[in-house]
């Protein structure tokens, strides 16, 4: 598969760190050119961009918030300008806010609003900027969720409701934009970023991975290449006959929340 998309152009939100940083650098390495977005983490995306160059594709940094209708647009525009066109859409941006379930009171309407101006209209709306240039190039796009929005776990409600949205909206664009445009997401568990570090400190999130690893059913935690390389899976041609799908990457994860056989 090296280079097998050479000569198509990408646009990964959320490209600085963790899943988009790896995408961004996957698909560089099979030949595509990069926009790598960030909202507030500049130098995060410009190492980024400099390790797509470093595989042989071209790459612009582009600041934009996706859950601004106007920064979506500016983002597609800049892509096509440098590029000349868009072939695939990665939207990886996302937010949350830590809130323990059984908290209703830790979450008001406006964390609502914020996490699903982010997570779910922010995909919707780079999806709409990009749409007649996908359509052109009979394009993919790729929503990165989480297992949340599927079993109903997760670091709030409002997130876990927020990636739910994400998948519903996967299927009725999957429906919308075919036969020119795939739109397919994955649906991520734990995933062992420097995210958990910068956070919660390096114990911290070294005792979160191995709680995540010890209660599922595979007991691993995926990396964020692991995802990414499902990501350009659903990215790329060898998945050409795949639309509306929802791909769980949480080593079995699910099967634990969901009442599933345990050992």
């Amino acid at each position: 598969m090296q280079h097998d998309l050479k000569g198509k152009a990408a646009i990964v939100t959320g490209a600085g760190t963790g899943i988009g940083a790896a995408t961004a650098m996957l698909l560089a390495q099979r030949g595509a050119n990069v926009a790598v977005n960030y909202s507030k983490s500049e130098a995060d995306a410009r190492k980024v961009a400099e390790a797509v160059r470093k595989a042989g594709a071209q790459a612009i940094v582009v600041q934009a918030d996706v859950a601004k209708d106007e920064d979506c647009r500016k983002l597609a525009a800049a892509a096509r300008d440098a590029f000349g066109r868009i072939d695939i859409l990665i939207n990886n941006a996302g937010t949350t806010k830590f809130a323990k379930h059984e908290d209703l009171d830790a979450l008001s309407a406006e964390d609502f609003t914020n996490i699903y101006a982010v997570n779910v209209v922010g995909p919707f709306q780079m999806i709409r900027a990009c749409r007649d240039a996908l359509k052109e190039s009979n394009g993919a796009v790729v929503n990165v969720s989480s297992i949340a929005g599927v079993a109903g776990v997760g670091s709030s409600i409002a997130y876990a409701a927020s990636k739910g949205a994400l998948n519903t909206m996967t299927l009725s664009l999957a429906r919308a934009l075919a036969p020119e445009i795939r739109v397919n997401a994955v649906c991520p568990g734990y995933v062992a970023t420097e995210w958990f570090s910068r956070r919660f400190g390096d114990e911290a999130a070294r005792s979160i991975a191995a709680d995540v690893s010890r209660n599922n059913p595979l007991k691993s935690v995926a990396t964020a290449e692991e995802i990414a390389h499902a990501v350009a899976f659903l990215a790329g041609p060898e998945s050409r006959q795949i639309t509306g799908e929802t791909l769980l990457i949480d080593s079995g994860m699910h099967l634990a929340a969901m009442g599933g056989a345990r050992r």
